[in-house]
């Protein structure tokens, strides 16, 4: 099953406040990110080609919004919408 990426950056932009924790790293995941690691609340996740790391922090089961808006600025940054499913 092809999970559009798409779909999920959109509803990543309409609603960056309401976002669930787990649909943030699963989101950074779909764009080629990998986990690396972290401490407590935190997850580092990384990609090959990417300069940027991305630091994401679970408050109570959900991201904070600046965190959501980090993801979307790095995937339209080097346009990972536009590359195939990899």
């Amino acid at each position: 099953m092809q999970i559009n990426k798409k779909k999920i950056y959109e509803q990543l932009k309409i609603n960056p406040k309401n976002v669930r924790f787990e649909a943030l790293c699963k989101a950074a995941e779909l764009f080629g990110f990998r986990f690396r690691g972290g401490k407590g609340s935190h997850r580092i996740y990384v990609r090959d080609g990417v300069r940027e790391m991305l630091n994401f922090q679970n408050v109570k089961g959900k991201a904070k919004p600046y965190q959501v808006k980090q993801l979307l600025k790095v995937v339209e940054k080097y346009k990972l919408l536009e590359e195939e499913h990899v």
